[in-house]
């Protein structure tokens, strides 16, 4: 399993109360999975995914990813943790605006012993898988929502991370650009074998995934 969780609880404190938003949550994932995490608003996805990513730490339980238990890394370790095992799809894409595509899908490699030649020879690669050859010097601006997070997805990959994680990836497209990120994540999946972990409130787009799991006030169920 790439992903081990067990007994996972999460709670913010919010004033005075303390709010729990994740209750002894088990759950495991394999190398190569797709799994849809879905629920409503409040139900703890997004906490979860956080969780998973390193963005955030549990109150208590266990959870190990590709063999390494974050929960016991310092700060500095778990940004490098984060640094190379994982990849963000964010709903907003979250690219820079005065970085061309190119410069923005480089930016996780910066941080790498890569020199630029070989940089440059991943960020044609990855830009090319996600169909982007022809608008490596363009702005964010000068890209459509779609092609923005095509962007997003090549810088997500471009230091072959452990998992993918990606929350609400379709949530600021229009039908067709959401339906050509699902089919690119799809492939992402299926023929390069990633680890995949979505947040959705579509049910379309859940469907791409090989698994679902929902959650409920915190809960898993089934």
């Amino acid at each position: 399993m790439v992903v081990e969780i067990r007994h996972l609880a999460k709670a913010y404190q919010r004033g005075d109360q303390i709010v729990p938003v994740l209750t002894d949550i088990t759950l495991d994932i394999a190398a190569g999975d797709y799994v849809a995490l879905m629920g409503p608003s409040g139900s703890g996805k997004s906490t979860l995914l956080n969780l998973i990513a390193g963005i955030d730490k549990p109150d208590s339980g266990s959870l190990c990813v590709g063999c390494v238990d974050i929960v016991t890394l310092d700060e500095a370790d778990l940004a490098a943790w984060r640094a190379r095992n994982v990849g963000f799809i964010f709903q907003f894409y979250n690219l820079m605006p005065v970085l061309t595509a190119f410069e923005n899908v480089e930016l996780p490699l910066l941080l790498t012993d890569l020199g630029a030649r070989e940089r440059r020879e991943h960020v044609h690669a990855a830009l090319a898988m996600v169909g982007l050859s022809d608008r490596l010097e363009h702005y964010p601006s000068e890209l459509s929502g779609g092609q923005q997070q095509r962007v997003a997805i090549a810088r997500a990959i471009i230091t072959d991370p452990t998992i993918l994680v990606a929350d609400e990836p379709t949530g600021d497209l229009d039908r067709a650009s959401a339906e050509d990120v699902l089919n690119l994540i799809d492939r992402l999946n299926r023929e390069l074998g990633k680890t995949i972990i979505m947040v959705t409130h579509d049910p379309h787009a859940a469907a791409k995934a090989r698994s679902i799991r929902q959650l409920d006030k915190g809960e898993l169920a089934g």
